[in-house]
């Protein structure tokens, strides 16, 4: 399915600055014509965080606020209908800069293995310390999700919609270094066919549509994410190594999109466009793939979300993900 799919050049990761949804859907539309994003805007609080605002879709499961962080709890309280509250707002914003628009457009959730070790039980220990919890929030967030992407279908007739579940804690789970509660062991690694199974199960929620899993961690596993049925991979550029070479030429080559993050997400200098873009050329000649195919096969996006970052800046980083999108379509080599 992934090679025939064809994304737009560039876009955004999701979060944005400040808590004013308009604005929001202004920058995240206004920046990229051909593939807006769903912005978020943690700065508005506990609902609107990553994990908050995933916790929220979930359906039969819901979470609250502990001074420790989000635990599941029996029952939809403030927290759960604060955060439904929030993405509603942030959907009408879209549906009305929206308007009319045929195209991609991309949404985020969190996926199931970030959320497995972020969300408490009420033993207080992660979901990810229960295989048997594990499985119901996965569960719950494919629902969660479905029901999702069938609103915003409702609210952007015309577009294409496209997938993006954030995974930045994948390595940590697959790897055994999610922390206990009490900080002085780490839950034992999930097996990979494990990892594998729960992201196909989400990922399929998606069927008509493509998904991209994001992680801005180091040695992102690009082979597991192409058999758990990712479309794309969105990755920090910035933390790749010779090593990920195999991987990556195999991707390319299976018809995976990079989502290639050149752009910082945090206030800093900007080079010029081509300049952002010159490791991933450096990248294509390395692996011996044909200048042609990066315009094909690569989509530029800040190197993480953009939360951390000045209103001003965030505009700035948008705006320059789209002209070092042009620069690599116009000068491949």
């Amino acid at each position: 399915m992934t090679a025939d799919i064809r994304f737009a050049p560039a876009t955004g990761i999701g979060s944005l600055p400040g808590g004013d949804a308009r604005e929001a859907a202004r920058t995240a539309t206004g920046s990229f014509e051909d593939f807006p994003f769903l912005a978020e805007l943690p700065a508005r609080g506990p609902g609107a965080d990553m994990i908050g605002r995933t916790a929220g879709m979930l359906v039969e499961l819901y979470a609250r606020v502990e001074p420790s962080g989000w635990r599941i709890g029996d029952r939809p309280g403030r927290d759960t209908k604060r955060a439904r509250s929030w993405l509603g707002e942030d959907l009408d914003a879209l549906e009305e800069f929206t308007q009319g628009y045929e195209g991609q457009v991309k949404v985020q959730a969190v996926g199931p293995w970030t959320l497995a070790a972020a969300l408490e039980l009420r033993n207080g220990e992660v979901a990810l310390s229960d295989p048997g919890a594990c499985r119901d929030l996965a569960a719950s967030l494919a629902e969660g999700l479905r029901l999702h992407l069938e609103e915003v279908r409702n609210r952007v007739p015309g577009a294409q919609i496209v997938l993006q579940l954030d995974e930045p804690s994948l390595i940590a789970v697959l790897r055994g270094h999610v922390r206990s509660a009490s900080g002085y062991r780490t839950h034992r690694a999930v097996d990979r066919q494990l990892v594998e199974a729960g992201l196909r199960e989400v990922v399929g929620v998606h069927a008509d549509g493509p998904v991209v899993v994001h992680s801005c961690a180091p040695d992102v596993p690009f082979a597991l994410l192409r058999r758990a049925g990712a479309a794309a991979v969105s990755f920090d550029f910035s933390l790749l190594t010779e090593r990920d070479d195999d991987a990556i030429g195999e991707a390319v080559e299976g018809g995976t999109r990079l989502f290639a993050g050149v752009v910082p997400g945090t206030d800093t200098a900007l080079s010029d466009p081509a300049g952002s873009v010159m490791g991933v050329r450096t990248l294509w000649r390395r692996l011996g793939l044909h200048p042609g195919l990066l315009a094909e096969a690569v989509t530029v996006t800040p190197s993480c979300g953009l939360a951390g970052a000045s209103p001003e800046y965030a505009r700035k980083a948008l705006a320059h993900c789209a002209q070092a999108a042009r620069s690599l379509a116009d000068n491949p080599e």
